[in-house]
């Protein structure tokens, strides 16, 4: 007898698979990589391969040995995780740590819900938070480009364009003048500044956006409606007091909003389903990455933004979806 079978998101029509559609996002991040390693070198490399090695290893082994189910870890969903998360890490950081993230981003963040489909958060965000929280110097050890090229441990550090500008801010500097103390425009949408492997080379995450759009792998409403809160939001903000508050530029293409807005927000499972749902969806991020910029104690704020709003999207799904098919709208005196 046939039966109908309805699995777990996400659900992919149009002749693609989960498989296809996970590799074409890997393939999107590599003009990211080949930027983070000419400008971090052999560090890049490292974390990168232990992260997703890592993933890999972990999802393999709980599928098999604990939840008792065929391995999945060929549908590029793992690898992916780990490729995130090393975007959202040091590039020197401590092999033992980038293993214990993992470990959190697939054990926690993904296979606790119940593998793919089923996870209600990032699960690379997931495993950076809670190392963030776990091992925050490390975590906020950001190597300066070109430092690291043979021994990555040993590589020299300084604060991130965002943690110059809040402990400058908050010392009574002006932005003016902290602005010449950061690299230029340029050099921060070329990736010329510290920060995470997926913070830098913005043209590099904007290449990747790119390629998903023409393939089809995302559409344009989340990453656009983050990057356009971002900067109406900080754009008021620095209007009404441009001496107090940096301007949008600064904001889009520092930190790591360009890869969460891209590459993090995007995650099928964890995002919405309706266009005018994610639409709300990087609203809402972009006002809380804002917030939290300006006036929280983290210089960053999107990864927690993000994360914040994936607990929302059953609220977002259940009163922003689409009309089922061969429904009637009732209009008022109508029947």
């Amino acid at each position: 007898m046939n039966t109908l079978t309805v699995s777990p998101s996400p659900h992919v029509h149009s002749g693609d698979s989960v498989k296809k559609n996970m590799y074409g996002v890997i393939i999107a991040l590599l003009p990211a990589l080949a930027a983070s390693v000419y400008y971090f070198g052999l560090g890049a490399l490292i974390v990168t391969m232990a992260a997703v090695i890592s993933c890999v290893f972990f999802e393999w082994a709980i599928q098999k040995y604990l939840l008792k189910t065929n391995p999945t870890v060929l549908d590029g969903s793992a690898a992916l995780t780990g490729l995130l998360l090393a975007f959202n890490m040091p590039t020197n950081l401590p092999i033992w740590i980038i293993i214990i993230g993992s470990l959190v981003a697939i054990g926690i963040g993904k296979m606790s819900f119940g593998g793919l489909g089923n996870n209600i958060f990032n699960p690379a965000l997931v495993g950076r938070v809670f190392l963030l929280i776990s091992f925050p110097v490390q975590m906020t050890l950001w190597p300066k480009p070109s430092e690291n090229m043979t021994n990555y441990l040993d590589a020299t550090t300084g604060a991130t364009p965002l943690s110059v500008m809040k402990e400058g801010l908050a010392n009574g500097e002006s932005v003016s003048s902290l602005m010449a103390k950061i690299p230029s425009l340029s050099e921060l949408f070329f990736g010329n500044l510290g920060g995470s492997a997926g913070e830098v080379a913005a043209v590099a995450l904007l290449i990747g956006l790119v390629y998903m759009l023409i393939r089809k792998i995302i559409t344009w409403h989340i990453p656009v409606s983050i990057i356009a809160t971002v900067a109406v939001f900080s754009g008021i903000l620095n209007l009404a007091s441009p001496e107090q508050f940096a301007g949008p530029l600064f904001h889009i293409l520092t930190g790591g909003l360009m890869l969460g807005a891209i590459f993090m927000a995007t995650d099928y499972v964890s995002s919405p389903m309706a266009n005018k749902g994610m639409i709300i969806f990087g609203i809402g991020i972009g006002v809380i990455t804002v917030v939290i910029r300006v006036f929280g104690a983290y210089p960053e704020g999107v990864s927690f933004a993000i994360l914040i709003m994936n607990g929302f999207v059953p609220l977002i799904d259940k009163y922003v979806k689409p009309k089922r098919f061969g429904e009637v709208v009732k209009t008022a005196g109508k029947k």
